[in-house]
């Protein structure tokens, strides 16, 4: 299966997980999920100090710069299907 279809897929199965993931792991999909789609950051960060959600996911996000769309798609595959058991 050609990996965009295979990361398409983890995308819908990583919605149905039956038990939900801790807040690392959910970091990490995100992480991966916009580096994936994306590539690197793009935007600037988040302006409210106190909005450690939105900071969290930005520097999730940022340490993955410099990884390939498709090493990412890769990655989150590999996640998911971990997480499945």
């Amino acid at each position: 299966m050609q990996l965009t279809a295979q990361f398409e897929q983890a995308v819908e199965e990583s919605k149905s997980l039956s038990v939900r993931p801790s807040n690392d792991t959910l970091l990490q999909l995100y992480s991966l999920y916009k580096q994936a789609t994306e590539g690197d950051v793009n935007t600037d960060p988040p302006s409210n100090p106190f909005d450690f959600v939105s900071k969290a996911k930005y520097e999730a996000w940022v340490n993955l710069k410099g990884k390939s769309k498709e090493e990412a798609m890769h990655d989150y595959t590999d996640l998911v299907d971990k997480l499945k058991g």
